[in-house]
C-alpha cells in the first residue's frame, strides 16, 4: 500500500488515515508532498490521486480518496485490528462523531488551522469559532461518559483519529476548555490523544 499525505505540519487530513494505518500495523510506503506549492503540488499528488488532493491510499490497482473513506477501507480490509469499536452503539457513535468532525466546524478550521510547526500562543478566537469549542467540549463529554473511556468510544478508534487533529489546534492556540463548559474529562481526553505514540511519531518528523 501507498500513503499520499501532504506536509505532516499541516495536513490534518492526511494525519487520519495515517494514524489508522499506524494502528493496522501492515507495511506501507509513505508519499509526502509539500503542500502550498500551487500546481506543482497538485501534479505530484495527481500522480495517484484523481481529485489531486491529499491524502489519497493507493493498494494495488485501487485508489482510495477521501479521509474518512479510506479509513473504512482499512476497517474493512483489517478487521482484527478493531478499528471501529465492537459493540454496535459504540461503533455507530464513533461513526456519527467522526462523520461530525469531518463535514463540520467551518470556523474552527478556517481560524485555527493546524500547524505543529508553531509554538503555542493565545489566539483570540471569534464568537463563531467559541461556539465550535463549546460543541466540541460537549460532544466529548457525552461519548466519554456514555463509553467509560479512555478514548472516546472506549478503545482508540477511527473517531479518535478524527479528533486528534483538533487536540493539536486546542493546544497550538492555548484555547483553555475549561472556558467553554465542565471540561475535565475533555482536557484529559485532548492530552491522551497527543500522547499516543503514533501521533507522537508524526509530530516528531513534523517538527524536525
Amino acid at each position: 500500500m501507498e500513503l499520499v499525505i501532504g506536509t505532516k505540519a499541516w495536513s490534518s487530513w492526511s494525519l487520519r488515515p495515517w494514524l489508522a494505518l499506524k494502528r493496522v500495523g501492515a507495511p506501507f510506503q509513505e508519499i509526502e508532498v509539500a503542500l502550498r506549492q500551487g500546481d506543482v503540488t497538485s501534479a505530484e499528488i495527481g500522480k495517484i490521486s484523481p481529485t489531486r488532493l491529499a491524502p489519497a491510499l493507493k493498494d494495488g490497482d485501487l485508489v482510495v480518496w477521501d479521509s474518512l473513506a479510506i479509513c473504512e477501507y482499512l476497517a474493512e480490509k483489517f478487521p482484527d485490528a478493531n478499528l471501529w469499536p465492537r459493540d454496535p452503539a459504540l461503533r455507530a457513535l464513533a461513526r456519527a462523531t467522526a462523520a461530525e468532525m469531518h463535514s463540520g466546524f467551518q470556523a474552527l478550521r478556517g481560524e485555527c488551522p493546524m500547524a505543529l510547526d508553531e509554538a503555542p500562543r493565545k489566539l483570540e478566537i471569534s464568537e463563531a469559532t467559541q461556539k465550535n469549542v463549546r460543541a466540541i467540549v460537549e460532544r466529548w463529554n457525552q461519548l466519554l461518559a456514555r463509553s467509560g473511556g479512555p478514548f472516546l468510544l472506549g478503545e482508540w478508534s477511527i473517531a479518535d483519529a478524527f479528533w486528534t487533529p483538533v487536540a493539536t489546534r486546542f493546544r497550538t492556540y492555548q484555547i483553555t476548555l475549561s472556558d467553554y463548559g465542565d471540561a475535565g474529562a475533555a482536557q484529559a481526553y485532548a492530552e491522551r490523544l497527543l500522547r499516543t505514540p503514533e501521533f507522537l511519531e508524526w509530530e516528531r518528523v513534523a517538527t524536525a
